[in-house]
């Protein structure tokens, strides 16, 4: 597929401040198996916006939607088109990503954590986004993850085993210093990943942009 000739682009005028931004592009419109794909040969524009990267020859598919007319109503010259590509600055698709804390010894705690991180979880998958939660214990509140005292043992096994992107995390130093107490080995859940500070695994999350909540 060889890209248009070279058509050069109008120049365009300031754009109001808070208004979308447009672009031009040469391009050769194909059609094929029910959809319309652009072979983007140019880019005249360098744009700042963080929904459209655009850099040499790409291949994108043109959505009705997306067909716009100039300031008139009119349509754009062939060789051009306006298009709108909302895609993620670097190209990939975004990611959220949660941390819940649980540092207490109480089931209503715990079990407001699960349903905070299973409604985000059900919220993003409804919109067909990802998203990534960690549940982390550390105090008190690694009685959540132990296997001899959890009173949310079955529900964190069911969403475990239906939710992958929901994980748990269990403070190392905190099993220790439990274990010193009580003169025991402290079992753990098998859905529980041991990390070596619950704390500063918050922090280094934290420091990674993920969201932090408390219940």
């Amino acid at each position: 597929m060889m890209p248009a000739d070279n058509a050069v682009s109008k120049p365009h005028a300031q754009a109001p401040s808070g208004a979308r931004r447009r672009f031009r592009i040469a391009v050769v419109l194909v059609a094929g198996a029910g959809a319309s794909w652009l072979y983007i040969s140019e880019v005249r524009e360098n744009l700042t916006s963080s929904r459209v990267t655009l850099a040499g020859d790409n291949l994108v598919q043109l959505k009705p939607s997306l067909q716009e007319k100039d300031d008139k109503g009119e349509n754009f010259d062939p060789k051009f088109t306006t298009v709108l590509i909302p895609t993620a600055q670097d190209g990939t698709e975004k990611v959220h990503r949660l941390v819940l804390q649980v540092n207490a010894n109480e089931p209503a705690t715990m079990n407001l954590a699960l349903n905070n991180a299973t409604n985000v979880e059900q919220y993003y998958k409804t919109l067909g986004e990802k998203v990534e939660i960690e549940v982390i214990t550390f105090g008190p509140g690694l009685h959540m993850l132990r296997d001899d005292t959890s009173p949310v043992k079955d529900r964190i096994k069911s969403i475990a085993e239906k939710t992958p992107s929901i994980t748990f995390k269990a403070c190392g130093n905190t099993q220790e210093n439990m274990g010193k107490a009580e003169n025991k080995t402290i079992p753990l859940l098998a859905e529980a990943t041991l990390v070596k500070s619950g704390v500063v695994r918050v922090m280094e999350l934290q420091e990674q942009g993920w969201t932090y909540v408390r219940p």
